[in-house]
């Protein structure tokens, strides 16, 4: 087992929802996100597919801009536009990006998803993504900001979304949480750390089912919306405006 790591979370000076304070999220995420790199490949490779040559991508809850940073470079010729309701976290992406993309990145003000209706893009978007972001919403907010997404979305564009889901019942929500624990603890996590992860679930997020999430895109307005990716704690889908 790898030797423990100290790590620094947001608890006592909080700049964004989750654990790690911004400018050591890409440090540490991948100790507590189990297949982190095979999802972000995964989000390119079901964008190349369905919306391969994308004019505008917005990428809400951009985080630290590490989904662009990949994207930037298997979509030459997309307008990427950035947004996240934390400043660190935007701080973090500027500095990432900041001499890539040649004038193809552009930054929103700190906003939550549910705000981007009130800024106005030159051009609706093809591409929408919310990676790892919305299950900090509770059940009574993510269809407004489901809506948000599709309204925002040009005809025919896709959303793609990634968020820790809940299992069918407590006995395979048991096994998963046993899996996540063992991951973190593999990953040089201490107990203490990995149990005060692990008790964030129902307290600062939310997550609901797959199946819920596929209701609530098809009640949002989309009219395909299915998984396309699935590991024990995470759950990727796509939706696509008629």
């Amino acid at each position: 087992m790898p030797e423990k790591q100290k790590t620094t979370t947001t608890a006592g000076k909080s700049d964004n929802t989750s654990i790690f304070v911004a400018n050591e999220y890409d440090s540490h995420v991948r100790t507590v996100v189990p297949f982190y790199e095979m999802l972000t490949t995964e989000v390119l490779d079901v964008i190349a597919a369905l919306k391969p040559v994308p004019e505008v991508w917005l990428d809400t809850g951009c985080g630290t801009g590490y989904l662009v940073e990949q994207a930037l470079k298997l979509f030459p010729r997309t307008q990427f536009v950035l947004a996240d309701p934390s400043s660190a976290m935007l701080d973090v992406a500027k500095s990432r990006l900041k001499d890539k993309g040649k004038g193809r990145v552009h930054f929103l003000p700190v906003a939550n998803s549910s705000d981007l209706s009130k800024f106005t893009l030159k051009i609706k978007p093809q591409v929408i993504t919310a990676i790892l972001c919305h299950h900090y919403l509770k059940k009574e907010e993510r269809l407004g900001t489901i809506k948000t997404c599709y309204e925002l979305l040009n005809n025919g564009g896709v959303y793609l979304t990634v968020e820790h889901t809940m299992a069918l019942n407590e006995a395979a929500r048991q096994i998963n949480m046993a899996r996540w624990r063992r991951f973190q603890l593999d990953q040089g996590r201490s107990e203490p750390d990995v149990d005060n992860h692990l008790a964030r679930c129902g307290t600062e997020y939310f997550p609901i089912t797959a199946a819920e999430h596929i209701h609530l895109l098809l009640t949002g307005g989309f009219h395909t919306a299915e998984v396309y990716w699935q590991s024990f704690v995470d759950t990727g889908f796509y939706a696509v405006k008629a």
